[in-house]
C-alpha cells in the first residue's frame, strides 16, 4: 500500500499547494463574502468556492473513480474505494481578518480512514504531511510528538462554533478546564491545532463540534506524529467532540476534558 499512499500524498501535496497560492492571490487582491453557513457570523469566501472547485478539479480529473467531501460543495461517491475529503480554507474568519492561521486541508480516506493527510498552512509557511503507517513531516522534516508536561503545565487548544447554543456549551466547559492546565489557546484553525499537537507546538487540543472535513487530514499527522487521536459524542446530540494528545497523557486529558463538559 505505500507506494498507493505516495501516489496519492503526491496528488495532494500538489493540489494543496496550488489551492493555497490561489487564496492567498485572492486575498491580495480582495477577499469578497460570498455567503453564510450556520449563523450570520459563520462566512464563505469567493476564495473558498474558488480554492473547493480547484481541488475538486484537480483531484477528480487526476482519479476520476474517487469520492469526493468538500465542505462547500456536492458530495460524489467513490466507485475505486478512494475518497478525498477536503477544507479548502480551514480557518476562513481568520482568512478573512488577515490572521495567518488558516489552512488548506486535503485527506484521502479508504474505508472511511484517512490514509494520507495534507495541511498547507500558506501563511505560516507551513506544510504537514502524514501517510497512513510511515510517518509525519513539516516542510520535509520528519516530526514526534515530544514528551508531555504534566497536565497541570499542559498549553491546550480549543475552538468555538459560531452558533450561540453551542457557544455556550463549550465557553462553560472551558471555563472549567482552564484552571486545570497551563493556559488556553484558540487559534482558529482546527486543522492547524492538530498539527501544532503533532509538531509540539501543542501540548493537547479538544473542541466539540467540528466536522469531518475539518480534521481528516490533522488527525491523521497527529497520529503519526505519534499523538492519540479520537472523536466520540459529545454532551450536544449530533456532535462530535475531538480529543487529541500524547499518547502518554492522553487518557489523563481526555477524562479531565470530557468532565468539564465537552
Amino acid at each position: 500500500m505505500t507506494a498507493e499512499f505516495e501516489e496519492l500524498a503526491s496528488l495532494a501535496r500538489t493540489t494543496a499547494q496550488e489551492a493555497a497560492d490561489l487564496i492567498v492571490q485572492m486575498r491580495v487582491e480582495s477577499v469578497e463574502i460570498a455567503g453564510t453557513k450556520s449563523s450570520a457570523t459563520d462566512v464563505v469566501t469567493r476564495a473558498d468556492l474558488a480554492a473547493e472547485d480547484l481541488i475538486r478539479r484537480r483531484l477528480l480529473t487526476a482519479r476520476p473513480d474517487d469520492g469526493f467531501l468538500g465542505e462547500e460543495g456536492d458530495d460524489i461517491p467513490s466507485r475505486s474505494g478512494v475518497s478525498w475529503v477536503v477544507d479548502p480554507i480551514d480557518g476562513t474568519v481568520n482568512y478573512l481578518y488577515g490572521i495567518p492561521y488558516y489552512a488548506v486541508s486535503i485527506a484521502a480516506q479508504i474505508e472511511q480512514n484517512s490514509v494520507v493527510g495534507v495541511v498547507n498552512a500558506p501563511a505560516l509557511g507551513q506544510e504537514f504531511v502524514a501517510m497512513r503507517g510511515a510517518g509525519a513531516w513539516l516542510n520535509g522534516v520528519r516530526i514526534h510528538t515530544p514528551p508531555p508536561p504534566p497536565l497541570s503545565a499542559a498549553l491546550v487548544a480549543t475552538g468555538f462554533g459560531y452558533e450561540a447554543r453551542i457557544r455556550d456549551v463549550q465557553a462553560k466547559a472551558t471555563a472549567l478546564l482552564l484552571p486545570q492546565v497551563r493556559d488556553i489557546r484558540r487559534l482558529g484553525s482546527c486543522a492547524i491545532d492538530l498539527c501544532a499537537v503533532a509538531s509540539g507546538a501543542l501540548d493537547a487540543y479538544v473542541e466539540s463540534g467540528p466536522n469531518l472535513w475539518d480534521y481528516a487530514a490533522g488527525s491523521l499527522i497527529a497520529e503519526e506524529a505519534g499523538a492519540q487521536f479520537t472523536a466520540v459524542p459529545s454532551v450536544m446530540e449530533g456532535r462530535a467532540v475531538l480529543l487529541c494528545a500524547s499518547r502518554e497523557r492522553f487518557t489523563e486529558f481526555a477524562d479531565v476534558a470530557l468532565a468539564c463538559g465537552y
